[in-house]
């Protein structure tokens, strides 16, 4: 096993260069336009690359010459050719002047660490798209949420007396089958927390110094996620997906570089150590430390602390079930009947111990350092229905899309989504398969759907049923009424069962968004729901914009008018449910709202304030409805109160 250095080849190339400069200049006997001076241009920009590959070359104790010996014999060649009237003056910063930068470690911390999340908060927010594995929610939040809260709190200390010598980082090792969200969840954390986030399979890594994937290279894509941030990066989470596949092989001899001796490589980093952004075997790298010595005549020592970054890791283990159950009936009776089901693995598994991974094929350290773990649970048929009934769901999202790129708006049955269920879970790939299952089904519509004049899309069980023989059916009475009957009632389904969502969230999402979900807000909520294809918070997200949006008016009202108005919030919800019922673009419904209000209330509010001298005009939606009626009723009061 070999590897090709790029520095190395520089140094060849220089060496050989070198000779062959010098004859090359002799042969041409200097007919070069300029002569001398094109001539010592080429060997001083020649002599100023040397010396920074000679620098880099220093580091791997390389026996080469020293760039003043290269100087002086290219010195001596122009001399002899040129006589004492020409000369070279090196004008680059020679290796003995380097300098090599180190971070201040008498600086102040910058603090990189923004977090307040709890516990309960988390998983509330898990609980929107994750379905079942309630256990592991709570521990991946709890556990989540401790480890930078502990972070933060030591930042914002005055001194480091809180923190432990030899603490202990909360890494998490998750176990389940394949397809229950192992991925998805710990997505959707960093995506929460709003942490530098990377993702890697433990199949593709070899130790260190071998031929394929290195471990620290994820240390080293953090940092790209954090947009080069290092300080950033060292508050990320890196997780690593198919743990178990490096469990060592008992019958193997020799090195095992792709399972012990990853496990080998994961030690430090899972601990606490300092990861060079310079890979030694990587070109490009290399390439840029030598370009910015070139341009400032200093090496900057970049790298990364692996302390506060957190390493989850997941896997099937499938093997782990038997070796458990060994374990546990060698120690007690009634144990050593084999597993019949799926909840009784999962019922084993939430026995495992250390010794039962180390048994697996994972060495002790390692183990050592993955102090939290979690079990996830099987998914049954109702599961996977709750998956794809979810609204955040991004499987039967993804397919609304798909129509949607071709102008076609589809809604989904609830017998259509119980019969998709039931497909996925035949292929035993957990929420995998429901993937596979919506694509079988709906592939033949996709193709030939978008080449009619058809654009709503009732999906009813008989289609997932039978595709083929609806398809047909739909093709041959395209404008059948029942089709669009079928199509507005699961419409008006739709509608209701994220009414009936939402209310059942209210709180949380209104804590989550900083708005008041009223009653009509909730309508109006299911309603862009149902006409838009997004998940219920970005549609929160949206309404909420709108709300602030049209709260401006006041302020464009005074600016405009000199008059101050308050928008009451039946006010501001009956201005929403204008623009949702309406087709405009947003821009534009507000200058035509302010435009009417204008019309409606300016000349009256302005002869209200002179008489009454009254500074604050509140608007409700009475108001908007009928201003005539409003402005005269406020003329009436103040009349009657004198």
């Amino acid at each position: 096993m070999f590897e090709i250095d790029s520095v190395h080849i520089s140094y060849n190339i220089i060496r050989i260069s070198s000779h062959f400069i010098l004859r090359a200049v002799s042969w041409l006997n200097f007919t070069l336009p300029g002569n001398p001076k094109n001539i010592c241009d080429i060997l001083l920009a020649f002599l100023g690359r040397y010396a920074y590959i000679f620098e880099t070359m220093k580091e791997y104790d390389e026996k080469i010459p020293d760039p003043k010996e290269i100087e002086k014999e290219i010195s001596e060649f122009i001399a002899k050719k040129f006589g004492g009237s020409v000369k070279i003056a090196s004008h680059f910063t020679l290796p003995q002047e380097m300098t090599i930068e180190k971070s201040d470690k008498s600086a102040p911390k910058k603090k990189k660490i923004n977090f307040n999340l709890k516990p309960e908060e988390l998983v509330s927010y898990l609980d929107q798209y994750i379905v079942k594995q309630d256990n592991a929610k709570a521990v991946l939040a709890t556990k989540i949420c401790t480890h930078f809260n502990r972070i933060k709190r030591l930042e914002d200390a005055a001194d480091d007396a809180d923190e432990l010598v030899g603490g202990i980082k909360s890494n998490v090792l998750m176990i389940g089958p394949t397809g229950v969200g192992k991925t998805y969840i710990i997505k959707l954390i960093a995506k929460k927390i709003g942490a530098p986030f990377v993702k890697g399979d433990a199949t593709k890594f070899s130790e260190t110094g071998y031929v394929g994937g290195d471990v620290e290279d994820l240390v080293r894509d953090l940092v790209r996620e954090a947009d080069d941030d290092i300080e950033a990066a060292q508050y990320g989470i890196i997780y690593i997906d198919e743990i178990d596949k490096i469990a060592s092989s008992r019958n193997l001899i020799g090195a095992d570089v792709s399972r012990t001796g990853v496990q080998r490589a994961l030690l430090k980093p899972m601990e606490e150590t300092d990861i060079e952004m310079k890979v030694p075997h990587d070109p490009i790298s290399m390439i840029q430390e030598i370009d910015q010595f070139r341009k400032t005549g200093k090496r900057n020592s970049r790298a990364v602390n692996t302390k506060n970054i957190l390493f989850i890791m997941s896997g099937a283990f499938n093997e782990l079930g038997a070796i458990i159950q060994k374990r546990i009936s060698s120690q007690s009776i009634g144990f050593s009947a084999s597993i019949s089901s799926p909840q009784e693995m999962n019922d084993i598994l939430r026995h495992v111990s250390s010794e039962d991974l180390i048994e697996m094929g994972f060495e002790s350290e390692f183990v050592g350092r993955l102090p939290v773990r979690t079990v996830f649970e099987k998914l049954t048929r109702d599961d996977l229905y709750e998956i794809l009934k979810n609204p955040n769901n991004p499987i039967i999202l993804g397919k609304k899309l798909d129509f949607a790129a071709y102008g076609i708006n589809a809604k989904f049955d609830d017998d259509a989504l119980r019969l998709l269920a039931e497909h996925a879970f035949t292929e035993n790939t957990g929420a995998r398969g429901l993937v596979s299952a919506v694509e079988k089904a709906l592939l033949v519509f996709e193709k030939k759907l978008p080449s009619t004049h058809i654009k709503k899309f009732p999906i009813t069980k008989s289609v997932i049923a039978d595709p083929k023989k609806s398809l047909e059916t739909l093709l041959a009475s395209p404008n059948d009424p029942s089709h669009a009957e079928m199509f507005n009632n699961l419409l008006k389904r739709e509608k209701e069962f994220i009414e009936y969502y939402l209310e059942s969230n209210k709180n949380d999402l209104s804590d989550k968004h900083s708005v008041t979900l009223t009653p009509l807000r909730i309508n109006l909520s299911a309603r862009f729901y149902a006409d838009h294809i997004m998940d219920i918070g970005k549609v929160i997200k949206r309404i909420k914009f709108y709300c602030d949006e049209i709260k401006k008016m006041e302020l464009d009202f005074f600016k405009n008018h000199n008059i101050n108005i308050v928008l009451e919030d039946d006010a501001i919800d009956f201005i929403l449910e204008q623009f949702i019922a309406s087709t405009m673009n947003f821009e534009v419904f507000y200058d035509q709202f302010v435009a009417r209000m204008t019309k409606d209330f300016k000349d009256g509010l302005a002869l209200l304030r002179e008489k009454t001298q009254q500074k604050r005009f509140f608007i409700s939606k009475e108001s908007l409805l009928d201003p005539v009626s409003f402005i005269n009723k406020q003329i009436k009061a103040e009349l009657s109160s004198f």
